[in-house]
This record gives structure tokens, C-alpha cells and sequence, in this order.
């Protein structure tokens, strides 16, 4: 009893220094930076090279002189008897078996630890897999843990001080999810045999973008980087409807005054409908317009129903509302959506217009089922329904924002969160999000985009701070979304699914 209280206090320790940091402002690590990249190499050499292929002088090199392992199955060691059992054990010259380990891709979290403003140590939390096989016989799946460790900046040099490994499970007791998207080159193997070029998933948990994965190419032979930009469609229209809901929490806009005040188009300037016309109208997709005019015979907008009656998606709808917008207050668009949301959030990759500042060597090219491109979209004005220019990153830290009620008050958050409409059986639209009612008092607000090459979706459950974002570049890149909502939303996934193929 006394090992296991000492290991769980240690983990309690540990866990309350990560908390104090991420309180007071030292979040956890992106993949692309510095010390994420530090630790893990210093991973690797532990594992990959140290405990993969039974090289002990990895292990003697990075542990610290008072190095301490808790095991939740084998007690504490300190760096002596590690060394001892490692050599004496898995790694001795007459074993039978060999063991492999595997870090969980994804799995990894790192968080800085400083004093007094200086870097002194990280904490590393991850999942990894132990495999194990005999000569002549296939490899065999053993246990997977949870670890913790401790590394400490020794005189210039990374040192692992602590390592926690617990929560040990055979593979088969583990839930039933696919490995699929834990594994790069399965997941790229499987993206080729589905014909999509490139993927984009975004992983939110606690109101924070946790995980970002991109996958594929954006063009033959051009592997798509982390920071992937990508043409979302009508995932502009969720940055359109928070842009106005931020004015309309500052008491700048008004969610219910008729918007011919504003902005009146001669298309429908003598039609009585016309004053019916409200920002909430459009927000919850009930003004009566098509989709889009060029659909209609005549290419002119005109009312379809009573503004207020009936649902009718429209991408219309949204672009009337921006039109309004930006005559009320002398900004385009592109303006007003950067100064409320692009730059407090720092989405310095997104625009609503096509210019110089789109770094075109990371543009995800999109693709016809068939393999064609499509030339892409260079918007010079912002269009307030379709386009955005974006990457699951900065999406991710605007997702996170809507998640935590960044910039809008509690009625505005209420009204938006609110059955506006409703769409079908457990589905209803809210002020520029669709909402699905997952029963237990659980809902996610979510949107999806198509064009031309471009199929995207997000969902995010306000209740339990979790989401998902999927960008793809092809046509028809919605026949992987079953599988990743499973994969990464499990049970809610397949009631979301079921919401929508019933």
C-alpha cells in the first residue's frame, strides 16, 4: 500500500505542476515548435533506438543520477535497478522474446516548465503500445499504458528525471476504435485507395485544439504540411455569423431590425417581403431565397416563401447580410472579420479574399473524383456564404473560441445555441450553426461545406468542450467522414450519423 499511495502521490504532484502552469498561461506545446521537437527526439533515442533495439547506453546517457521509475505493476526503481532489470530482463542476451514499443500518434501532450521566466523542464504525457514477437513467429500485440515523464534542462542538456507508466491494458481490452488514423502510413495508404488527396483533421478536447493531423499530398508529389491552407466553402458562413453576433454583443447591431435599413437589392426593392428581412432571419436560413440567384431562370433574386416561415438554405441569404454589414459601417467584410475575430485569434493564415499574402505553396489544390484539378477560386471581394481561405489550425483556435463564448454575451450565446428552426427530426438550425440534438441534455452545433473540389465538416459539443474538423480536397471526400466520426467521437459520431441518415 505504501508504493502505491507514494506513486500516486507522485502523479498528483506532477499533474498539479502542469496545472499551475497551464494556469498561469504556459500552454501545452504545438508539433512544430522548438521543445516539441526537443522532447521528442529525446523519445525517439529512448525508445526507437534505447528500448526498441536493447541499446542500454541510451538509457544511461538520458536518465538523471537520481532517475525514478513508477510502474503500476512492478513497484519503483531508481536508475540502478532499472538499468539492472532492463539488462537482467527484456534486454538479456538469452531472451526469448523481443519487444518493441510504439508511441500512440497524436497521443503526445507536452507542456514547458519555467521559473522565474526560465526554462527549466517539460512534462511529456502520451499513449504507447508494446509488441512482441519470437524468431520465425509474426509480432504480437501486448499491452498499451498511459506514461508520464519528467525532463529536466541539465547544464544545457535533456535529462529524464521521472517516468510514470500506468494504466496498463491488454490490446484487447482496450475500446473497440480503429487504429487507423494513430498510424500515418496506414492512413495514407488508406486516403490513396479512397482517392483523396489530402485530409485535414482537427482535434478538439477541453475547449483546446489538442491534435492537428494533415494528411496526403496538395499536389502530385508535394507532400501537404501542417500548416495546409485550404478553400472550406461554406465553413465561411459560421465566420460570418460570429463576426455579427460580436457587434450584436456589443450593442452594435441588432439581431431583429429589419436589414432595408441597411441595404436594399434592386432585384427585390419592390417586393413587400423585403421589410421582413431580419439579421436572425438570415442567420437561422429563413429568408426565402434561393441558394443562390444564378440558380433561379432569370438570374434575379426573388422570394421563394415568406421570410420566416420555412427553412431554405442560402448562400444568398448571407451575402445580403454582409452587404448590410458593410454599408452600416463603411468596412468590407474582410475588415470587420479581422479585427472581431483573424487577429485577436492570430489566424494569420485565413483570408476571405485571394491575395498576396496566401502562401500558394502550401494551397491544397482541389480535385475532381477523377483525379482533374480545378482552377482555383480568387475571390477579390469577400463573399460572406463561400471561400474562405483557411487551415484547421487557425479554424481550430475559432472553433475553440465559439466553444468557450469568446466575445459574445450569454443572450447572443443562448440565441445562437437555440432551435431557430427546425430541419428535420433531432435537427434544427440556430444563428449560423445547424444543431444536433444528441439526447442527455447533449447537442453539437456543426456546418459542412462543398464546392468544387472541396468537401469539409466540423462538429462541436458545447457541453463536454470537444470537437472535430475534417478538410478534404476533393469532390467527394464525405465518404471518409463515417469513418473518422467514429474514430474520434465515438458513440455521439454514430448518433450524429444516425440524425442524419434517418
Amino acid at each position: 500500500m505504501k508504493i502505491n499511495h507514494t506513486f500516486f502521490q507522485l502523479k498528483l504532484i506532477l499533474i498539479g505542476i502542469l496545472l499551475f502552469q497551464i494556469q498561469i498561461g504556459f500552454s501545452q506545446e504545438t508539433e512544430n515548435s522548438a521543445l516539441y521537437k526537443t522532447i521528442m527526439s529525446k523519445d525517439s533515442l529512448l525508445f526507437n533506438i534505447g528500448f526498441n533495439t536493447c541499446d542500454i547506453k541510451q538509457f544511461e546517457n538520458l536518465y538523471t543520477e537520481d532517475f525514478e521509475f513508477y510502474h503500476d505493476k512492478d513497484s519503483i526503481s531508481d536508475k540502478a535497478r532499472f538499468l539492472k532489470t532492463l539488462k537482467n530482463g527484456i534486454c538479456s542476451p538469452t531472451r526469448k522474446y523481443n519487444y518493441r514499443r510504439e508511441l500512440i500518434d497524436g497521443s503526445t501532450e507536452i507542456y514547458p516548465l519555467y521559473k522565474n521566466g526560465i526554462l527549466y523542464g517539460a512534462i511529456q504525457m502520451g499513449t504507447h503500445r508494446f509488441y512482441e514477437n519470437t524468431a520465425g513467429s509474426a509480432e504480437q500485440a501486448g499491452s498499451f499504458a498511459k506514461f508520464t515523464h519528467l525532463w529536466l534542462l541539465k547544464n544545457k542538456d535533456w535529462k529524464l528525471a521521472r517516468s510514470l507508466s500506468y494504466n496498463h491494458q491488454m490490446t484487447s481490452s482496450a475500446p473497440n476504435k480503429s487504429t487507423l488514423f494513430d498510424n500515418d502510413d496506414l492512413t495514407e495508404k488508406w486516403l490513396k485507395e479512397n482517392k483523396v488527396p489530402a485530409l485535414g483533421i482537427g482535434i478538439i478536447t477541453d475547449g483546446k485544439l489538442k491534435q492537428v493531423k494533415v494528411f496526403g499530398e496538395l499536389k502530385k508529389g508535394v507532400t501537404a504540411p501542417y500548416n495546409t491552407i485550404w478553400n472550406v466553402a461554406s465553413l465561411t458562413k459560421p465566420i460570418t455569423a460570429i463576426t455579427t453576433l460580436k457587434l450584436v454583443s456589443a450593442g452594435k447591431w441588432d439581431l431583429d431590425e429589419p436589414l432595408y435599413k441597411y441595404w436594399t437589392d434592386p432585384d427585390i426593392a419592390n417586393d413587400p417581403y423585403l421589410k421582413l428581412l431580419t439579421t436572425r432571419i438570415v442567420l437561422s436560413h429563413q429568408t426565402g431565397f434561393p441558394n443562390w440567384r444564378f440558380l433561379n431562370e432569370s438570374g434575379k433574386l426573388d422570394f421563394k416563401f415568406k421570410p420566416g416561415t420555412q427553412y431554405q438554405y442560402s448562400g444568398e441569404g448571407f451575402e445580403y447580410l454582409r452587404k448590410a454589414l458593410e454599408k452600416k459601417f463603411h468596412k468590407t467584410l474582410q475588415q470587420l472579420a479581422s479585427e472581431l475575430i483573424f487577429e485577436s485569434l492570430k489566424m494569420n493564415d485565413t483570408q476571405l479574399v485571394w491575395n498576396d499574402k496566401i502562401d500558394l505553396s502550401r494551397y491544397a489544390i482541389n480535385y475532381d473524383n477523377t483525379g482533374n484539378a480545378y482552377e482555383p477560386t480568387k475571390n477579390k471581394t469577400a463573399n460572406a456564404a463561400d471561400d474562405l481561405l483557411t487551415t484547421i489550425e487557425d479554424y481550430g483556435k475559432f472553433l475553440c473560441s465559439v466553444l468557450n463564448s469568446e466575445g459574445l454575451s450569454k443572450k447572443v450565446f443562448d440565441d445562437m445555441n437555440a432551435h431557430q428552426i427546425t430541419t428535420k427530426k433531432d435537427k434544427y438550425f440556430g444563428l449560423g450553426f445547424e444543431i444536433y440534438d444528441l439526447g442527455n441534455g447533449e447537442y453539437a452545433l456543426s456546418h459542412g461545406g462543398a464546392d468544387k473540389g472541396v468537401q469539409t465538416l466540423f462538429f462541436i459539443l458545447p457541453k463536454t468542450k470537444q470537437g472535430l474538423i475534417i478538410f478534404t480536397n476533393v469532390d467527394d471526400g464525405y465518404k471518409i467522414y463515417i469513418d473518422l466520426l467514429l474514430h474520434y467521437l465515438g458513440e455521439n459520431g454514430q448518433k450524429l450519423i444516425d440524425i442524419e441518415t434517418k
